[in-house]
């Protein structure tokens, strides 16, 4: 397996609510629900940086397609780290985030690694971190 991902898929409890934060509320570009002719088939993609894609898919259609029973949902599963360039863009970030509906979790501050960095919770209870490492250059 070469070291790469090119789909991260979260799964929502409801299809239109996520769209409608991560579109509208932190601006992410997509073509809206398509796929609604499938059961279980509806879907959003947004497009990231690299060819990378972020999906969002009912957790119900994820257990259908797996096969796995639908299970609860855990916010310490794993993170979604979004890193910027400064500790102004971490802030900026986390209130754009929470005027988009999102749980601050952690305000943004000193972390004991030497950056900068806050935790929020998408409508699904996904856990965000916006970070900044002065160790890391993002390019935009």
């Amino acid at each position: 397996m070469k070291p790469r991902i090119t789909l991260i898929t979260v799964g929502v409890d409801d299809l239109e609510t996520s769209l409608k934060f991560y579109r509208d509320g932190l601006g992410l570009e997509t073509d809206g629900i398509i796929g609604e002719e499938f059961e279980f088939g509806a879907v959003v993609f947004f497009d990231l940086q690299n060819g990378v894609k972020l999906a969002l898919w009912p957790r119900k259609s994820i257990a259908h397609d797996s096969e796995l029973p639908l299970q609860k949902p855990s916010a310490t599963e794993f993170t979604l780290g979004h890193n910027v360039n400064s500790k102004k863009e971490v802030d900026e970030t986390m209130a754009q985030a929470k005027k988009a509906g999102a749980r601050i979790i952690k305000p943004a501050q000193k972390t004991f690694w030497g950056g900068y960095a806050g935790y929020f919770q998408d409508p699904d209870g996904h856990l965000w971190e916006i970070a900044w490492n002065p160790a890391w250059k993002i390019s935009e």
